[in-house]
């Protein structure tokens, strides 16, 4: 090799290490706006702009910013945010919730623990019909902690199963999270949510198993209620059916191509609109309340994407993505236990910042590396929208134990002991899925073909 070349492939290398150093930089500086309370969207945004004109050059950098944020909010697939959203606050407002709690209850509340298993089966339909994480925490937390709490359940397992039992919204489609994964990985949204069903169902059953076997042990901590008779609780059912329907529809014609993610979102808000408005459980205030609040987490979610995306460009010339994916690749370790320490990187960050944000900031960097050691990019969306499940009940940054903490009032400490039986569920779903990924590829490789 002449001086020359080698002078040469030196000063390539020299600017790549120079890049990465400056793309680093640029992730710890987001880090330090996101502790200071700046929101996401506006930190993402403000370093890509200014590393990549620190890189390319302040002219290319606003060029970027503009066609960014132009071409992400233009784009169809987006539409799918604000129509899911639009219904699961429908949903909410409602009050399908309720009902559905309140029909589990009367098939389950009369066996130890039966109030909290009702808790999860009516949690498990409402995610039929509404992607939403913390909607559903809240929910849960107004209607069915207090009527556990007048049949004297510990408030450690009350407030623990509603704080737990958000996390189905992950996974269950609709999923705003599996969404923006997505969009983030270019991975189809309907295969996604073939992907994340059996997950979901498998977690709703370990909670129930969770509980069941807690109340066994310790019957004074979910004692039972009263029995209903058969009519009564036949008589629920018409309530239960309704959405899941709506959710068999969306659903079935994903799988069928029938229509896409935007037109299942589409009529499934009609769909919800109109049996809400004909059985009179929303009026006219409730649905201007719907679309306010469905208007404000799109905005949220769609302005996160685009930022997202200038973030993304800023890492890209950095060539982190390529550096981690060659570095990750060359480690002499099994596949297995590299992806183990990500989610480890993921749980930790999202233990300091919000881990959906930290998932959109994360994804770009590691993505290409998993891709790399020859995962499956489905099963892989799957495997890390299972950290935010997760990173979303533990400490210190935990968004659903927030949320119930502020609606019913208990200490901190009391709903995270609740908590922790429930991270059992979790983790062993990540090890089920590890050991046998088809529990996650079955669905979208027969029925998405």
């Amino acid at each position: 090799m002449s001086s020359f070349s080698r002078s040469l492939r030196y000063s390539r290398m020299v600017k790549t290490m120079n890049e990465i150093t400056i793309g680093v930089i640029g992730i710890f500086v987001l880090l330090a706006l996101f502790l200071t309370g700046l929101e996401l969207a506006f930190g993402m945004a403000l370093v890509g702009v200014a590393g990549y004109a620190y890189i390319v050059g302040p002219a290319q950098a606003m060029n970027m910013l503009a066609n960014d944020f132009y071409d992400s909010l233009e784009s169809y697939s987006l539409t799918v945010v604000p129509l899911f959203v639009l219904m699961g606050q429908i949903a909410f407002n409602a009050g399908v919730a309720k009902r559905l709690y309140d029909s589990a209850h009367k098939f389950l509340g009369h066996i130890p623990g039966g109030l909290a298993m009702a808790t999860v089966a009516g949690a498990t339909i409402f995610k039929a019909i509404c992607g939403s994480i913390v909607a559903t925490s809240a929910t849960f937390a107004s209607v069915a902690v207090p009527e556990m709490d007048r049949f004297n359940y510990s408030k450690k397992l009350s407030t623990g199963i509603v704080a737990t039992v958000g996390t189905l919204g992950v996974l269950i489609p609709p999923s705003v999270t599996l969404i923006l994964l997505g969009l983030i990985t270019q991975v189809s949204i309907g295969k996604l949510f073939m992907a994340g069903l059996i997950p979901g169902l498998m977690i709703s059953f370990f909670f129930a198993l969770v509980i069941f076997g807690w109340a066994r042990m310790n019957p004074a901590i979910g004692p039972k209620s009263e029995k209903y008779s058969w009519p009564a609780r036949m008589k629920t059912l018409p309530d239960v059916m309704w959405p899941v329907l709506i959710f068999l529809v969306i659903i079935g014609g994903l799988m069928n191509g029938f229509f896409t993610p935007t037109e299942a979102g589409s009529i499934g808000t009609f769909a919800v609109l109109v049996l809400c408005v004909i059985k009179g459980d929303i009026k006219f205030n409730g649905i201007r309340q719907s679309i306010k609040e469905a208007l404000r987490t799109s905005c949220m979610v769609l302005v996160i994407v685009a930022s997202s995306t200038v973030l993304g460009h800023f890492i890209a010339v950095t060539n982190i993505p390529d550096g981690v994916a060659e570095w990750v690749v060359s480690l002499p370790v099994h596949r297995h236990i590299i992806m183990i320490f990500i989610f480890l990187i993921y749980l930790i960050g999202g233990s300091f910042i919000d881990d959906l944000a930290f998932l959109i900031l994360a994804t770009p960097i590691f993505y290409p590396a998993i891709i790399n050691m020859g995962y499956d990019p489905i099963w892989a969306c799957i495997m890390l929208s299972l950290t935010v499940c997760v990173g979303s009940v533990i400490p210190p940054v935990a968004m659903c134990v927030f949320v119930v903490k502020n609606i019913t009032k208990v200490p901190m400490g009391v709903i995270y002991k609740g908590v922790y039986p429930f991270l059992i569920a979790l983790f062993l779903c990540v090890a089920l899925l590890f050991v046998f990924p088809e529990l996650t590829l079955y669905l979208p490789s027969v029925l998405m073909k």
